[in-house]
């Protein structure tokens, strides 16, 4: 139960003289990120109480937290009133928070600034005391179409909304329904139902007041036209879901409905399950009960043929009972040890994994000192002096995976050999040059430095022919040592002429880490909701074949200090804008304490560069650094929908640069707290637990807020 405060008369003044100045003005959220539970339309210009609440009792059984934030960068809105306020059910408020405020007459713009609850918003409509237009606007609706001798209407009916208001504001909008529990609508046009059936459309309309008129319905019915069709729906269904060895579905089975006609068209599709009524199929229905079942099914075509009863049988039987418990896993450290402890020349990591959950061991995994975890084929050698940390995993055939473990401990140069004269510095498991792996070991070689180091593939090369024939001589050498057979010669040199290093537009220095192949593509991970989708013209589009909110990250490296270059696009449909970002610095997603929301790994321990082009709606732009620092559209220029942007992020120490189009439009250093007020309790902050380094990533916002990207390259600075 929300309580507010009692507009009461003062002494010696009329019932309402003060009542503006006692108004109490509710909102309530629960667990919908779409919408607040409840909000006001209108109010009066004046004193004003703000009731925020956001608990248990408004509908929270999650913990979520939500935000209420007034607008004030829109020029559409009022922009006087700063107002942000974060509830959680388990604050020290309890989640029920207010605020007193001073409202001008005009409209507000408030929403929630939590990532991911973008559509949590509306608009406030604040009138002069005492208002001059009390008046509600006046609203009718007109059905038409061709009606037989008992009132139906044949075929199809149209329905006309009209709206008029007498009170001097003007209707500001007419919103209609369809039956008594279809969601509102805007009504732009006449409603046309060619359905057969009985039907109800309900219908209102505000005016720029915020005076809303009372609910109005008209119901009518269709029926077919007259048709020589005799013949009924075609009707099919299918059962799908997971089976075992007797064919009964394991814990849900799904049965998928179809109908098809060729005459007059499909009216209606019902289903039954058992001897149950007869129901509207609007989805594939799932049974989950276990047992026996018998799903019915029928359609009726729009001139009232029904087709004959059908059905499928099936058997749904309970899941077996899971295998929940991860690997056991170990590591001993190998090697000569000095009177500090310290591995002398190099230390050997063996990592032993047992599985006693009964579906046995799948893999194993380890990462040296915070990179990607990678398969585990033997003992890990470490010859690098300096201080090292091993983490290691495993995961069984059920799914589990074991906690992350580590080891540690320091190798140091045996017999005083200083470090090896490496070029570059490239622990990965193959050798790779460029973006083309040869699939070879990138194992040490006789002077310590690795293969992959060798070949110098980051250095700006003036020419491919200059390249190859440097690969060439160290191949040569290595041939000669015995490091590499004459298989794995020809397959790193076969590596290196396909990897166009050298060649005109390779020689910036920047290496594509996504050129538009389904090869790239296949180098990053989708994690999280939605899904980026690879185009023919060699970009990605988020948010375009499944739903949801995600990243697509780069998890082959970390980056410290880089100028990341890419191109991007707004390709969201009608009037809508592009919503992502582009994610840097942020840790390894798997096994961190936030991974069932992987892009909140990226949001609140790494940054998120925006690209948000819209005039409304979220207040960071695009070059903002989320939640850290704002850029208006005026300072990052707008560019038409569906045109290429040039973007680069360049990061040096904490300090980071955003350029659009050439232009610097936004500089940033890491040194403050974040700007929400008060701030994110989960926020990590800036005391160090912001990195120095991490991964790159590419956010998918959702489908509606669609953007491409395209070339994306990245050098290390």
């Amino acid at each position: 139960m929300v309580l507010g405060l009692q507009a009461m008369p003062a002494a010696g003044q009329p019932e309402g003289a003060d009542a503006a100045a006692e108004q109490v003005l509710t909102w309530t959220a629960g667990d919908d990120i779409t919408r607040y539970t409840s909000a006001p339309q209108t109010a009066v210009a004046g004193p004003a109480t703000i009731v925020f609440e956001n608990s248990e009792a408004t509908g929270n059984t999650t913990g979520m937290p939500h935000t209420l934030t007034f607008v004030t960068s829109d020029p559409e809105y009022n922009s006087d009133v700063q107002l942000n306020i974060l509830a959680s059910p388990f604050d020290d408020q309890g989640g029920r928070h207010t605020a007193e405020v001073t409202l001008s007459p005009g409209r507000y713009l408030y929403h929630c600034t939590i990532p991911g609850h973008g559509e949590m918003k509306g608009v406030l409509v604040v009138t002069e005391g005492g208002g001059t237009d009390t008046t509600a606007p006046e609203t009718t609706a007109e059905v038409a179409g061709t009606q037989n001798s008992e009132g139906a209407y044949v075929g199809s009916a149209s329905v006309t909304i009209g709206a008029t208001d007498t009170g001097g504001s003007g209707v500001e909008r007419i919103e209609y329904a369809i039956g008594d529990t279809g969601a509102w609508q805007p009504y732009t046009t006449p409603v046309v139902v060619d359905r057969a059936g009985t039907h109800t459309i309900r219908y209102r309309a505000f005016d720029r007041a915020g005076n809303a008129a009372p609910e109005k319905s008209v119901t009518f019915t269709v029926v077919p036209p007259p048709s020589d069709d005799t013949v009924p729906p075609e009707t099919s269904a299918t059962v799908s879901g997971e089976r075992n060895a007797d064919g009964a579905y394991v814990g849900m089975a799904t049965v998928t409905v179809s109908a098809s006609d060729t005459g007059s068209g499909v009216n209606t599709v019902e289903y039954a399950i058992g001897d149950g009524a007869w129901q509207p199929y609007t989805a594939p229905v799932m049974v989950h009960r276990t047992g026996g079942h018998t799903v019915r099914y029928r359609a009726t075509d729009k001139a009232g043929n029904t087709a004959a009863d059908k059905s499928v049988t099936f058997t749904v039987v309970a899941a077996p009972p899971q295998d929940t418990t991860a690997p056991v896993t170990g590591a001993t450290v190998e090697g000569t040890r000095n009177s500090d402890g310290a591995y002398v020349g190099s230390a050997r990591v063996i990592v032993s994994a047992t599985d006693e959950g009964g579906s046995g061991l799948d893999r194993i995994e380890y990462s040296l000192d915070g990179g990607p975890y990678l398969a585990y084929g033997g003992p890990v050698v470490v010859d690098r002096a300096g201080a090292h940390t091993v983490a290691y995993r495993a995961s069984d055939k059920a799914g589990n995976t074991s906690a992350p473990r580590t080891v540690s401990f320091t190798v140091v140069a045996g017999g005083g050999v200083p470090a090896p004269p490496c070029p570059e510095y490239d622990e990965r498991l193959t050798v790779i040059v460029g973006t083309v792996d040869s699939g070879v070991p990138n194992r040490v070689t006789n002077n310590r430095c690795r293969i992959g180091e060798l070949i110098e593939d980051e250095k700006e090369w003036t020419s491919q022919a200059l390249f190859l024939k440097h690969v060439k001589t160290v191949l040569d050498a290595l041939l000669k040592e015995g490091v590499v057979d004459q298989r794995e010669y020809n397959r790193i040199q076969r590596a290196a002429r396909q990897s166009g290093i050298g060649k005109p537009g390779q020689t910036d220095g920047y290496r594509k880490i996504f050129d538009g192949s389904a090869e790239s593509l296949a180098r990053w991970e989708q994690v999280g909701g939605g899904s980026f989708a690879l185009n023919p013209d060699g970009s990605i589009t988020s948010g375009t074949s499944r739903a949801g909110m995600g990243m697509l990250w780069f998890p082959e490296r970390k980056y410290g200090d880089f100028s990341l270059r890419l191109q991007w696009r707004d390709d969201a449909p009608g009037s809508g804008n592009a919503n992502s970002g582009v994610f840097v610095r942020f840790p390894w997603v798997h096994d961190h304490p936030e991974e069932s929301r992987p892009e909140w790994v990226a949001i609140k321990y790494g940054h998120e560069v925006q690209v948000f082009d819209s005039p409304s709606g979220d207040m960071y732009k695009t070059g903002s650094v989320y939640g850290f620092d704002r850029v208006g559209l005026a300072g990052a220029g707008v560019t038409e929908k569906g045109t290429w942007n040039d973007y680069e992020i360049r990061v040096v120490g904490q300090h980071y640069s955003v350029y659009r189009n050439g232009v610097l439009i936004n500089e940033f250093d890491n040194i403050g707290g974040q700007e929400f007020s008060p701030p994110r309790a989960d926020d990590p902050g800036t005391d160090g637990r912001r990195f120095a380094s991490g991964y790159i990533g590419l956010q998918v916002h959702g489908t509606t807020d669609v953007v491409s990207y395209r070339d994306i390259r990245i050098r290390e600075l």
